[in-house]
Parts: C-alpha cells; sequence; structure tokens
C-alpha cells in the first residue's frame, strides 16, 4: 500500500537532472525549463496528498518504504528507506505543497536572468533534498537530506556568484551548516552508543522509538 513512497523525492530529483543537464544547451526556454520544475513538483504533491489521506484511514500509523540494503556491519543493517508516519505525512504535504507555489512565482520572478535553468535545477535538488530529510527512515538517510539541504543552500544564496556579497553570505551559511553537522553527528552518536550498550545496534527510527525507555538509563 506504501511501496511508491519513493516517487515523492524522485520527481523533483529528475526535475533537477532534466534542467541541469539539458537546460542550458537544449531546452533553452524559460516557461518549458519553469514548467518541468513546477510540474515535477506538482506530481510529488499529488503522490504526497494521496498517502497523507490514506494514512488518515488506516488504523496502523507507521509504515516503511525500503528500497535496498545500503550496508550491514556486524550487528547493524543499513537500509535506503522511507517512513510515513503522521510527522512525516504532514511535512511532505507542507514541502511539496509550498514548494509547488515557490516555483510557480519563481517562473516569473526569475524571468530574464541568466542561469534560468540553473536556478530550477537547484530548487528542484533542495526540495528533493528536504523530502530526504523528512521521510528518511533512519538517520544516516536523513543526513544525506540534511547535507543536500545545505549544499543546495549554499548554490541558491550565491546563485549571483560574481557579486562578492552573494559569495560572502554563501560561504557564511555553509559554515554554519557545518556547526549544525557537529549537533546533529553529536546526537547521532549519542543514541547509537547508548542503545549499542544495551545490545541494540540500530539507527532505524521505528527501533529507536521501540527501543526509547533504554535511552533514559
Amino acid at each position: 500500500m506504501y511501496d511508491k513512497l519513493w516517487l515523492i523525492p524522485f520527481f523533483p530529483l529528475l526535475g533537477s537532472i532534466i534542467n541541469g543537464l539539458l537546460g542550458k544547451r537544449f531546452i533553452k526556454n524559460e516557461k518549458v525549463i519553469g514548467a518541468i520544475g513546477t510540474g515535477m513538483l506538482f506530481l510529488s504533491f499529488l503522490v504526497s496528498c494521496k498517502y497523507f489521506i490514506q494514512l488518515l484511514g488506516d488504523s496502523v500509523k507507521s509504515h516503511q518504504n525500503v528500497i535496498a540494503s545500503w550496508m550491514s556491519v556486524g550487528n547493524l543493517q543499513v537500509d535506503w528507506g522511507f517512513l510515513l508516519d503522521p510527522l512525516s505525512a504532514l511535512m511532505i504535504m507542507v514541502v511539496t505543497g509550498v514548494g509547488t507555489l515557490i516555483h510557480l512565482y519563481s517562473i516569473g520572478y526569475m524571468h530574464g536572468e541568466e542561469g534560468f535553468y540553473r536556478y530550477f535545477s537547484y530548487l528542484n535538488l533542495f526540495v528533493f533534498s528536504m523530502l530526504m530529510l523528512v521521510l528518511g527512515n533512519n538517520a544516516l538517510v536523513m543526513f544525506v537530506g540534511w547535507e543536500g539541504v545545505g549544499l543546495c543552500s549554499y548554490l541558491l544564496i550565491g546563485y549571483y556568484f560574481e557579486k562578492q556579497s552573494a559569495g560572502d553570505a554563501a560561504k557564511k551559511a555553509f559554515v554554519m551548516n557545518r556547526v549544525g553537522d557537529f549537533g546533529f553527528l553529536l546526537g547521532l552518536f549519542t543514541i547509537f552508543w547508548t542503545l549499542g550498550s544495551h545490545g541494540v545496534w540500530t539507527i532505524n527510527f521505528v527501533e529507536i522509538t521501540e527501543n526509547a525507555h533504554l535511552l533514559s538509563g
């Protein structure tokens, strides 16, 4: 029932790849580039709506969609996967819904700007990263999304990179994100080792929740 969750982040990623690789040389037309970027995110919004409504009527409020095995080290198994629960369902509605409106507004706002295709490629990639952040079923997938959001923030803030002020602002944002990385990783390792000391080696959010009582010790 929830085996197509991967489509939600896939559509904006596809839009980013298409505009990033083909926008400058082959597509060129601003309306087409804007339609691709906005349309892909709107498709993601529609899929999000489907699963949001589906979850409302489901007695089970937590569902995982495992795509593939990522790594296995000793007792630790890490998968590429997504987790849909009430919080993530609400967040994907906000991210894709508001994101679609921002993309739509940007078509007119960025009209005539050099690198129009580049802006929409970055913006699609930004939304993809946000969706990985809120849908990841374990801390490493979430961290990939977190780093992606940081990278895209750097790229978007420094969009007018030829301006000194834009370049400086992008560098400042990049440095501040590294501070956030430290806190994120510190929390991750604290949870990992605390649970591991009780024989529970996991970074999967469902398993962490099930063993949350061990963290109080």
